[in-house]
């Protein structure tokens, strides 16, 4: 399927699903459940608000809120209206939102009021609450509205319904045109993901992009009308919004979000919705397989899973299909850089296949190894499904690529003769805790804030439950007493939960080579 050729941009998917699907179940958040043709009213109304707030083609829009009917609203309009996205992860502090803001230079930011029992207004407020800027965050001088997801908002901030109420001068005749308008080859979204320098970089992907990559996804994974997809992974991430949302319209399934990972909700999702449809990390499906009262639940309707992101035992395979009965379990690899998607398994591959690699390149797309054949080499890839640049970064962009125009992944891996990928290792040091890649250069520059730090390395070691955490190892400053439970509680106020050590060892000295680097194989070694 070419979902590029059929749709030429997300605005004209998001109209096709509602002309298609019309009266078909397309949401189910907790007791709102829309049809597609009401999603696509709703979508229309939240774009007709955005052009009347000002937003432009080009403009970025950020989204910083969990996984609920809201988001995937507020987002597709902001797309149908011309603009960008821009998805804030939800685990971010304020002054990590803050930069991703700023850097992107977004104007308008929906955020959802309090979540997990944190007020991310008030966590924005005091990351960027002062400074020249005449909006409703002085520190942000290019964010020139704020609109909360929810019917209270402070001072100087919108709420979702008035948000809403502004575009209703706009004509449906006006926001069709503004979508029509959309050109296959502009950005569609910006993610930012950290790399070696420890600093959030935006990977711009196009409309043509996303489709073309989500059309295959669809293919290969064998969504169909009529599933109803539990979209656990979180729509900030490519997963979620790209894998959960995109294919969705694309294919007619109900989907079904959830903000928080929680086992028990899981469990109760899919049989209360008869969940057909679970990507998400092998930690998911472990937890789910491990549940104690898992057998009195009903999950016969699931059907097919998609998991990566980490080192996916064969076990986990053969207990999915045995015990859960589940036709098809599919792994894959990707980054953001590469649209989300580079390697993907096919159905009728085998259990060893499926378990110890993430199988072949997707079609129209090349990978290879810096290294001979069956020897580690750090992966490359080329194709339609990699971006053209890092958001105005053009350095960080030359650095990404190979002369003859590969990009470069970080990671390292190797083929086998079939062409099947397995991930061995990362050369950016970067670990997965429970699905969100974590940073080591990120995580030490904050880290390395603590007054009482003179230096640290961060490692990721394994961990029976999110599969690899962070340890770090410190130097003190002089005099210090500074304790591992300090520096943990600090940490969990300064960074995302993700990112935070679960284990400090203090030393007196870190190990480093003759140009001053930090020999992470010897810290790693320690264990």
């Amino acid at each position: 399927m070419r979902g590029d050729v059929e749709w030429g941009s997300i605005p004209a998917l998001v109209r096709s699903a509602a002309e298609r699907y019309g009266e078909r179940e397309a949401v189910v958040d907790g007791r709102t459940r829309i049809s597609y043709a009401e999603l696509g009213e709703r979508v229309e109304r939240a774009a007709a608000a955005c052009i009347a707030s000002g937003v432009n083609p080009g403009d970025r829009v950020a989204v910083w809120a969990p996984n609920t009917v809201e988001w995937i609203v507020s987002a597709l309009g902001a797309v149908t209206a011309g603009a960008v996205l821009v998805p804030l992860n939800t685990r971010f502090k304020g002054a990590e939102a803050a930069y991703v803001l700023e850097r992107s230079r977004a104007r308008l930011l929906f955020i959802t009021g309090t979540f997990l029992g944190t007020s991310y207004v008030a966590s924005l407020r005091r990351a960027a609450g002062a400074g020249s800027g005449s909006g409703p965050l002085p520190g942000l001088p290019q964010l020139e509205q704020v609109v909360v997801l929810s019917e209270d908002a402070p001072e100087s901030f919108r709420t979702w319904k008035d948000f809403l109420a502004g575009g209703e001068h706009v004509s449906g005749a006006a926001v069709r045109e503004r979508a029509d308008a959309v050109d296959s080859a502009s950005p569609s979204d910006i993610i930012f993901t950290s790399g070696t320098t420890g600093r959030p970089k935006g990977a711009v992907i196009t409309h043509a992009q996303t489709l073309r990559c989500y059309g295959i996804w669809c293919e290969l994974a064998g969504l169909r009308e009529g599933d109803r997809y539990l979209i656990v992974n979180p729509f900030f991430h490519t997963f979620g919004y790209k894998a959960g949302i995109i294919a969705c319209l694309m294919r007619g399934a109900t989907m079904v979000p959830q903000p928080v990972f929680n086992v028990d909700t899981v469990l109760a999702n899919v049989t209360a919705e008869r969940i057909s449809v679970l990507p998400g990390p092998p930690t998911l499906h472990q937890s789910l397989l491990d549940h104690p009262s898992r057998d009195q639940h009903d999950l016969s309707a699931l059907r097919l899973v998609v998991t990566g992101a980490a080192v996916v035992p064969l076990r986990l395979v053969e207990r999915l299909r045995s015990e859960l009965r589940i036709a098809t379990v599919i792994t894959a690899y990707g980054l953001s850089e590469a649209s989300g998607i580079v390697t993907m398994c096919r159905a009728d591959d085998s259990v060893e296949v499926i378990a110890s690699t993430s199988g072949r390149a997707i079609p129209d797309t090349e990978v290879r190894v810096s290294a001979p054949p069956g020897e580690p080499g750090e992966v490359l890839v080329r194709g339609f499904n990699v971006m053209g640049e890092y958001f105005e970064a053009p350095e960080a962009t030359a650095e990404a690529f190979t002369p003859d125009g590969w990009l470069r992944t970080g990671d390292v891996g190797v083929l086998d003769a079939a062409g099947n990928l397995r991930i061995t290792d990362r050369i950016k040091d970067m670990f997965i805790v429970g699905g969100f890649n974590a940073y080591p250069a990120e995580i030490e520059q904050l880290l390395g804030l603590h007054p009482d730090i003179a230096d640290i390395a961060v490692v990721g070691v394994p961990d029976g439950r999110l599969g690899e955490v962070g340890k770090a190892y410190a130097v003190r400053r002089p005099d210090s007493t500074l304790t591992a439970d300090d520096l943990i509680a600090w940490s969990r106020r300064e960074m995302a939960n993700y990112k935070v050590p679960r284990e400090v060892e203090f030393v007196p000295a870190l190990p480093r080579n003759a140009s001053g680097k930090v020999v992470k194989g010897e810290l790693r070694g320690r264990r």
